[in-house]
């Protein structure tokens, strides 16, 4: 029999989506299942991206230029030129959302075996995109006593060796929800001045920041012009995760002009995404008072709630809607897993990520799980309930 390829056997499974077929087990016994495991907004997606598919007037739906339709990054370039960002259409390279812009980014700047750094936890996805070039990952330690913030300058400083290539942030922070402060940004423009590396900056929850924060992109960090390579995407600024549509932007020409490669031979990105994403530009700033308000009163109910729960602790996140929850517990896989197969209250139970996935350091994050605050408050206090029940009987709890 063929053998499958070490690649194939090192992809790790997501600890999103691995146990979705435990869910479906629990909902065809009648049981509710609240998603708390995924980041999927239940927010409208907003209006004008419904009608622009709708309304779409075309005879045939064609490929588009390799980097994305021009109308749509002159529209990015006047979106980023609001946060301060400016840019050019040429600085950017449209994606089949983030993650393919993520996969273009680091093939163009990182050879097999080169190393890349990156705080953890972060996205579980970049344990896999850097699988798929041949690339390792350095990881180095947030804790949760800190609430997941930048490790000091020395952490970076032990990890760096001759191999690495590019320091990789996500800002907010998926999945602990961590925002970035202006002076974190400016110590690691010190690490990547210093040791000249590339700095991969993730800015997708761009918009959802709490208590008055303020979101502050590496693409403003002084000196670095040739050095940052930013991600974004549609899919969670406005709740639009299917339309799989993103983008990296460089203001290295090298850079950019090496991504088009890569973003030649796998054509176009998708025309329909772009359509709508296109249509979205014209969101009124209202939307986001909205959402924002709506994501402030979750995040608030959620953590209240963790944190009145015996043995739970739960920083309180700046940005995004992730929370990552330290539990009484000793296994966060078999517990997730637990929820679904063997436990309900008055009928319901609710489904976590376990945060094991989100290291690369081996038995990292063996106590805790990432929430998303993605459910209305009501059904989230409900998620809460069942929660704070289930910690109470589980077998393998730790109090």
């Amino acid at each position: 029999m063929p053998q499958i390829s070490e690649k194939g056997q090192m992809m790790p499974e997501s600890p999103i989506r691995k146990l979705v077929p435990y869910a479906e087990i629990a909902k065809k016994k009648g049981t509710r299942v609240f998603h708390l495991n995924i980041g999927q907004p239940d927010i409208p997606t907003p209006q004008s991206m419904i009608d622009a598919m709708h309304n779409l007037d075309v005879k045939v739906i064609e490929y588009s230029h390799s980097a994305g339709i021009l109308s749509y990054r002159e529209k990015l370039c006047q979106y980023y030129a609001k946060h301060n960002i400016h840019i050019t259409p040429e600085d950017i390279i449209v994606g089949a959302g983030a993650s393919e812009a993520i996969l273009f980014g680091v093939q163009t700047c990182l050879n097999p075996g080169d190393e890349i750094i990156i705080p953890e936890p972060f996205y579980a996805n970049y344990n896999g995109f850097a699988i798929s070039a041949g690339v390792r990952v350095k990881p180095i330690i947030s804790n949760i006593e800190t609430g997941f913030a930048l490790p000091a300058i020395s952490e970076f400083e032990k990890a760096i060796t001759p191999a690495t290539k590019a320091i990789m942030i996500c800002n907010p922070n998926n999945p602990t929800g961590y925002l970035y402060s202006k002076e974190e940004l400016e110590v690691l423009r010190e690490i990547v001045k210093k040791h000249d590396l590339f700095l991969f900056a993730d800015e997708v929850y761009r918009e959802f920041c709490y208590d008055g924060t303020t979101h502050h992109s590496v693409m403003n960090l002084e000196g670095l012009e040739e050095n940052v390579v930013l991600f974004d995407s549609v899919s969670k600024r406005y709740s639009a995760c299917g339309i799989r549509i993103g983008c990296m932007i460089s203001r290295n020409k090298e850079v950019m002009k090496t991504a088009m490669k890569f973003a030649q031979a796998r054509l176009s990105p998708p025309s329909l995404g772009q359509f709508a994403a296109e249509a979205a530009m014209e969101t009124p700033d209202s939307y986001f008072t909205e959402i924002i308000d709506e994501y402030f009163t979750r995040r608030n109910a959620v953590v209240e709630a963790l944190n009145k729960m015996q043995g739970v602790e739960c920083p309180n996140p700046k940005g995004a809607f992730y929370v990552t929850a330290s539990l009484p517990i000793e296994d966060s896989d078999k517990f997730c897993q637990w929820l679904l197969e063997s436990f309900s209250y008055e009928g319901q139970t609710v489904m976590l990520a376990p945060a094991t996935g989100f290291y690369s350091t081996p038995g990292a994050g063996k106590t805790e799980v990432r929430i998303s605050y993605v459910l209305n408050v009501e059904d989230l206090k409900k998620a809460m309930r069942c929660l704070q029940e289930a910690l109470k009987v589980y077998p393998g709890k730790t109090i």
